[in-house]
């Protein structure tokens, strides 16, 4: 009987942790591995970034007021994401995009919690930190990715 509940338990890992691997040969890049791709594009687009502890480089371009977002704030944002060769994939302006903070990529979820409202930011952000190596149409696997963002509201 034990023996069923632990396979039992062990089956939702098995499942979503390996599969992506096994079945189609996806893994991730390291940060490492692209920090110099990144590193290359903020000083080319002049971007006097700091490297956040998780590998991702940011500069706040203009300072906001009040409290930061915190991860389960909603938010109001304005956007344009970029791959390095300057190409953007999309751009959110006129009216703010309403997110929740958690609810986006990682490379995300750590940038706007150092804002606060009125805040802007640039922001690049390995890859491992976006959408990994399955991509998200348009964008594809293993992608790092430049946004500029304005955190117009928390809600």
């Amino acid at each position: 009987m034990k023996k069923i509940i632990v396979v039992l338990a062990a089956l939702p890992l098995l499942l979503t942790g390996t599969a992506c691997i096994k079945e189609t040969g996806c893994q991730n890049k390291t940060i490492q591995s692209e920090t110099g791709a990144m590193t290359a594009f903020a000083a080319a687009n002049s971007i006097n970034g700091t490297t956040h502890s998780t590998g991702l480089i940011y500069e706040i371009t203009q300072a906001g007021t009040g409290a930061n977002a915190l991860p389960t704030s909603n938010v109001k944002v304005r956007y344009t994401g970029k791959y390095l060769d300057g190409n953007a994939f999309e751009t959110v302006q006129v009216t703010p995009a309403e997110v929740r903070v958690d609810g986006t990529i990682p490379g995300w979820q750590i940038a706007l919690q150092l804002l606060n409202e009125g805040a802007k930011i640039k922001v690049i952000i390995p890859s491992a930190l976006a959408y990994g190596c399955g991509g998200k149409a348009p964008i594809p696997g293993n992608t790092i990715l430049y946004f500029e963002i304005e955190l117009v509201d928390i809600l």
